[in-house]
């Protein structure tokens, strides 16, 4: 009989000591930043304390595997399995006394953040959105505190939102003068470090003045972008671990052999030889952030919109239907248009990508994939589309994303979305301008423009098989 994964069962050996704490504790991270830091710390000085968003589960099991898991890289042909021990802490997001204690301690260096669009409380105009519900809870609570420091004390946080749960952190190391930190967001979104410093010094401006000028002279946001496909492991991936490997794991993350990680920014406490493991470092990342959201994010919600409505599944169900491929490659003619010729390998990327969606043994779910789409059509279908249409082109491929998301929230699309009680609402009138202000929430020039609008509307409905 197979025995639970611990350090003990597999002779894992000690803990690193923790350097490196992350917000957001999901596949994403185990299978990316994780996977990153486990590769080039042989020495084990790279521990990572990683706090789960909404719910304690995943830290619940990760921490009865002392933090181990094994990632199985899944190809055509096989899986190759690598246990990882990155991973040292793992625990409740509301845990704010461990929070607090480890961004106080000189020793961390690095914050990083893998959470939703939506979690920041940024707006489209670089905002943070001070009026939205969890953040005015939030902020009521840090206003109250009495001179004393009420709302900084020990326990499970009073607080919600990412922001002010990093703000506390961050306050309590202002407060222990334990030096600079670098806070590093990994998430799918254009300019991920200009946006998590606009939703911490929102908050903290709105919070404490003194505390946020400390933040602007002591805290660096690093961009990045992020590339590794990871979909939700089943209980047949369990099964198929211990019979591999000879030990029962509970969470271990599926992913494919591909993995990107561009960064640009500073850490002024250090940070580990990524490099050694492929991550490539730069001064403009604006175009790699662009090639990714555009090529492969894009053509991921393309076809969680109008694949579905042809019976698909997964991606790689999407890939063997020529329709869905040539909308997906008329996609990418447009978005190439507009982005760089030279430093990117365009035509190597598109032929990977291909490679990557085609992959039948990652099951890249579709009705996963379509999740907060009027966040990311906002990222991933609108630049494109606009670019084309000031370039005197229609933007057709675009529009039809945009076009399949709207028949996709009018029939009763069940994703998550953080803009759902509109999205119905808007549905639910039934009026003649549902495109229009289904489009407003993507972006008003767009609504704006009649011919746009126009376009849109006309691909809608025939997206389905004949």
């Amino acid at each position: 009989m197979s025995a639970p994964l611990n350090r003990s069962a597999v002779d894992a050996g000690p803990k690193a000591p923790v350097r490196i704490v992350h917000m957001g504790l999901g596949a994403f991270h185990r299978a990316h930043q994780a996977w990153y830091t486990d590769q080039v710390d042989p020495g084990s000085q790279w521990g990572i304390a990683a706090f789960t968003g909404r719910s304690p589960k995943a830290a619940e099991v990760l921490a009865a595997q002392d933090g181990l898991y094994t990632v199985v890289q899944r190809t055509a042909d096989g899986d190759r399995h690598e246990l990882l021990g990155s991973i040292v802490e793992a625990h409740d997001g509301a845990d704010l006394q461990r929070f607090r204690q480890l961004l106080a301690a000189d020793t961390t260096a690095i914050v990083t953040i893998t959470v939703t669009e939506a979690a920041y409380h940024v707006g489209a105009d670089g905002r943070f959105d001070t009026g939205a519900p969890a953040v005015v809870d939030d902020l009521k609570l840090l206003q109250a505190d009495d001179g004393h420091g009420t709302w900084a004390g020990p326990g499970i946080s009073p607080v919600s939102t990412m922001p002010a749960r990093l703000l506390l952190g961050l306050q309590a190391r202002k407060e222990a003068d334990a030096g600079p930190i670098a806070v590093v967001s990994c998430d799918n979104l254009p300019g991920n470090g200009a946006v998590a410093r606009a939703a911490v010094l929102g908050i903290a401006e709105a919070v404490d003045p003194e505390l946020a000028a400390w933040v602007d002279t002591n805290v660096s946001f690093v961009q990045t972008s992020v590339d590794r496909i990871t979909p939700a492991a089943t209980v047949a991936d369990v099964e198929s671990v211990e019979a591999a490997q000879g030990y029962i794991d509970h969470t271990p993350v599926v992913t494919e052999p591909f993995s990107s990680w561009v960064l640009s920014g500073d850490f002024p406490a250090g940070r580990p030889a990524w490099e050694e493991a492929g991550a490539v470092f730069v001064d403009d990342i604006g175009p790699f952030e662009d090639r990714k959201l555009w090529l492969l994010n894009g053509a991921h919600s393309l076809l969680a919109y109008s694949a579905q409505r042809r019976g698909h599944d997964t991606v790689a169900q999407a890939l063997a239907d020529r329709t869905c491929v040539q909308w997906v490659e008329q996609f990418w003619d447009e978005a190439q248009r507009h982005l760089p010729a030279e430093g990117l390998d365009i035509d190597r990327y598109r032929a990977a990508l291909r490679e990557r969606f085609s992959n039948a043994r990652i099951e890249h779910r579709l009705a996963q994939i379509a999740s907060d789409g009027s966040n990311k059509l906002r990222l991933r279908a609108v630049p494109v589309m606009k670019a084309e249409r000031q370039a005197g082109r229609s933007g057709e491929a675009s529009a039809r994303m945009i076009s399949a998301w709207i028949d996709y929230v009018k029939d009763g699309g069940t994703a998550p979305d953080a803009a759902a009680e509109t999205i119905a609402a808007i549905v639910a009138a039934e009026t003649t301008d549902t495109v229009h202000d289904l489009v407003q929430l993507l972006d008003e020039d767009l609504a704006g423009d009649p011919d746009a609008l126009r376009l849109i509307d006309s691909l809608r409905r025939r997206m389905a098989p004949a």
